[in-house]
């Protein structure tokens, strides 16, 4: 298909048409929410590392946190789930899940879910070498699913 140049009057035509047609990206933007609190935030990701109820609670009041994300520092973001993940709270990442949380490869290894493991290390080798939040690699997070996560321990082990 061959393209065909414009006159300046179609494409000031087709300018004019486009502003009539929805709301420009500008506006768009204008429409977005307020940033959430900062310290909410990291109260949100501080409190699914270990306390169900409070992530639970803090959630209902304000359902954005679900993947709202904490920097640490030095590029070490964090959401909610990330947190659960390398301290080994299934329940937490669970629920989060549940909600609609984000989940990642780390926290399905913690999980235990070999089959989503595999399929991601099997179409991207190098990913069994990423960090996850502080660093924390994939086989720690195995650790951290004890039981339930034996089965992603011993593959990830068996890769060296």
């Amino acid at each position: 298909m061959a393209l065909v140049p414009l006159s300046r009057r179609q494409v000031l035509v087709l300018g004019a048409s486009a502003s009539l047609a929805g709301p420009t990206l500008a506006s768009a933007r204008q429409a977005r929410p307020a940033a959430l609190e900062a310290e909410v935030v990291r109260t949100f990701v501080a409190s699914a590392h270990s306390d169900l109820d409070k992530t639970k609670e803090m959630l209902q009041a304000n359902p954005a946190l679900l993947n709202a994300t904490w920097d640490w520092g030095g590029g070490d973001f964090e959401a909610a789930i990330g947190g659960a993940g390398h301290m080994g709270r299934a329940d937490i990442a669970e629920f989060l899940i549940g909600q609609g949380a984000r989940y990642d490869l780390h926290v399905a290894a913690m999980l235990g879910q070999l089959d989503v493991v595999r399929g991601v290390l099997s179409a991207f080798p190098s990913a069994k070498d990423s960090k996850g939040p502080h660093g924390i690699s994939l086989v720690r997070h195995a650790e951290k699913g004890g039981e339930r996560a034996r089965d992603v321990l011993d593959y990830l082990r068996k890769l060296g």
